[in-house]
């Protein structure tokens, strides 16, 4: 009976082991079904579809967590391809894909921004009686070359002398700076420069309202290091911390405007044999800033402000006589580095500049009702987006991979067109004003040099639209926005798409 028992307590611990290790095998069992049943991009064959393919990329496990919006049309406008295409998504700097074909539908591919210098005065013998204006009409493209070229038209008109205020206006759009949604910490770099009708760039990447500070090495230890600026001005003050360190030691510098005022502040070591440190730094009021460039430019061709003069901002009285003007280049021209180098500064400006020319109000309310018309216009449903800036800045801006896709395909039937997709970033294309954001994407057949698109980049938002023909001559238009992604960069993603694209056969 003692043997029974035992012999049963033996039996029931064995069964008890063997359940309880059951779970565990069969747990097992699943996840390697599961993990097999995963396709790569890699395990599909020549014959999968093109949806096979593109859904093999978008399984990639860094999506977990993330949305991405894809939508992928053919040259007659049939989708061909769609992932919650229809979900509003943040476009980044797609965003700028609206803008350009507004622009160029609303001002014309030959539109030019003007800058106008008037007086209230007379001039006697070399004086100049009255005050001086310097009227900004948004011209994100004046350098100081073209203030330079206004003083000597000055100067050939007889004026050495101007005895009256020197103004600049800017009443040409309202004086609301920042876009609505601009991050506080944005604004003082040129990625979130201030808006003005009258404003500088410091060179012909057109980022107008910032000045690029300079760090140099200065010749001892212990010394500060040397700050220069362009272009020159004493808007802005340099408040230099730096110290120079022996060589070869750690290069540390930091420049950064403090917030609601022009004081820049410089810190950190340079080394005796460092490299230079720049920075495109945005000023605090751009009105101002170009102003007292004009003066400088004013005084270097000789030509003196008398008397009580000063230098502030006002309007142009309407009987004000043009003394001289300059144009700026054509927009089509301008949308170069406005979309290959995604420049926010310039966005901005057409939007308020399309407001003002349509609603004779130079304002982002206005502007961005001109962009919204000419995208429902281009086959956009008006109801489903939301804009709030013209670069996509804005964490607000909600738009469809599949509305994308309908405004990129419509937008080869008009007459611009041609000048809006020369605008875009091509793939692999290392010349810096011709590959553009993609210069160094893409770099190899059949990607290179076929896939045109619009990159687009804040936190949390990666985007890719635009152009590409398949390896049977098929053009497709597609738009790629994921959001919401944590961690490192998911470009590698799109390009994955764009490529998949660029190499697919569609056959009969």
């Amino acid at each position: 009976m003692l043997i029974g028992r035992k012999l049963k307590s033996l039996l029931l611990l064995f069964l008890i082991v063997v359940l309880a290790f059951l779970p565990l095998d069969g747990q097992e069992n699943l996840f390697i079904a599961n993990a097999s049943e995963e396709i790569t991009i890699d395990q599909l064959d020549e014959s999968a579809t093109l949806s096979e393919k593109l859904q093999a990329i978008l399984s990639n496990e860094r999506l977990d967590g993330a949305l991405a919006g894809v939508s992928v049309r053919n040259e007659i406008g049939e989708e061909l391809f769609e992932q919650y295409g229809d979900i509003r998504l943040h476009p980044a700097s797609n965003m700028k894909l609206l803008t350009s074909a507004a622009a160029l539908e609303t001002l014309g591919e030959d539109y030019r921004f003007t800058t106008e210098i008037l007086t209230d005065g007379t001039l006697t013998g070399k004086v100049l009686q009255g005050n001086v204006y310097m009227k900004g009409k948004g011209d994100p493209t004046l350098l100081k070359e073209d203030l330079d070229q206004l003083a000597i038209d000055l100067k050939e008109q007889g004026v050495l002398k101007i005895k009256g205020n020197l103004i600049g206006d800017d009443s040409w759009y309202d004086d609301v700076r920042l876009s609505m949604d601009l991050n506080w910490n944005d604004e003082p770099y040129y990625t979130g420069a201030q808006v003005s009708a009258l404003t500088i760039s410091p060179n012909e990447d057109y980022d107008s309202g910032t000045v690029i500070v300079e760090v140099s090495p200065s010749e001892k230890p212990g010394e500060t290091a040397q700050v220069t600026l362009s272009p020159e001005t004493d808007y802005v003050t340099i408040i230099n911390k730096t110290k120079m360190v022996p060589a070869g030691q750690a290069k540390s510098i930091s420049i950064e405007r403090e917030h609601g005022s022009n004081n820049i502040v410089i810190e950190g070591t340079m080394p005796v044999n460092g490299t230079n440190s720049r920075s495109w730094v945005a000023v605090w009021e751009p009105t101002m800033y170009a102003i007292d460039v004009f003066k400088k430019s004013l005084e270097e061709n000789g030509i003196e402000l008398v008397g009580n003069s000063s230098v502030e901002t006002g309007v142009t009285p309407t009987d004000a006589k043009l003394l001289t003007s300059r144009k700026s280049i054509e927009l089509k021209g301008l949308l170069i580095p406005f979309m290959k180098l995604s420049n926010n500064g310039l966005g901005e400006t057409l939007t308020k500049e399309m407001g003002r020319v349509v609603h004779d109000k130079g304002s982002w309310k206005e502007g961005l009702q001109v962009i919204h018309k000419v995208t429902t216009d281009l086959g956009v449903k008006g109801d489903t987006i939301l804009l709030r800036d013209g670069s996509g800045m804005s964490h607000k801006t909600l738009i469809p991979a599949t509305e994308f896709t309908k405004m990129l395909n419509n937008a080869q039937e008009k007459s611009w067109f041609p000048s809006f997709k020369r605008s875009l970033p091509i793939a692999g294309e290392p010349e810096r004003l011709v590959g553009g954001t993609l210069r160094t994407r893409m770099t190899q057949e059949p990607t290179k040099g076929n896939v045109t698109a619009k990159t687009g980049s804040i936190t949390g938002v990666t985007s890719l639209s635009g152009y590409v023909t398949s390896k049977d001559g098929e053009k497709l238009v597609f738009s790629i926005m994921i959001n919401n992604y944590l961690g490192s960069s998911l470009t590698s993603i799109e390009d994955a798409i764009a490529t998949e694209l660029a190499k697919h056969e569609f056959g009969d």
